[in-house]
């Protein structure tokens, strides 16, 4: 199995399409030395814009009960769980991950729902035995 770097867990790919004026003005701003890069600009620009939104984030964090961050499921922490007879409801804003080694047979009987407002990564079969609960 091939390793994954650290920065491959910290991101997620996106594509967007931009108007060409746009990107023309994106290019001239990484020409004029003001960005290393595009993705550097766009990155940028989208960490400004969400820290100008940074209270209502962090109060809507707050109402849901979302975790911020990384949130891992172990197969042990699983295990533990199905034999107390409870389920979880996993709510993360930033990466859930289920670790790789959960059958689905486990997460289906430990996991009631999942919400995730970023980056969901499990197995395809844990995935495809949870596509009914993913929110």
């Amino acid at each position: 199995m091939a390793a994954i770097s650290a920065k491959a867990l910290d991101t997620e790919k996106i594509t967007i399409n931009l108007g060409l004026i746009d990107l023309g003005q994106i290019d001239l701003l990484v020409q004029e030395g003001f960005y290393s890069n595009r993705t550097d600009l766009i990155r940028t620009a989208i960490r400004n814009h969400l820290a100008s939104h940074a209270d209502v984030v962090r109060q809507t964090v707050s109402r849901k009960t979302l975790v911020l961050g990384l949130q891992e499921f172990a197969r042990a922490d699983l295990e533990t769980l199905k034999k107390s007879g409870k389920r979880l409801r996993i709510q993360v804003l930033g990466l859930a991950r289920i670790a790789s080694d959960v059958s689905a047979a486990l997460a289906l009987a430990t996991i009631e729902s999942v919400t995730v407002l970023g980056a969901f990564h499990a197995s395809p079969e844990v995935k495809a035995a949870l596509a009914d609960r993913i929110h």
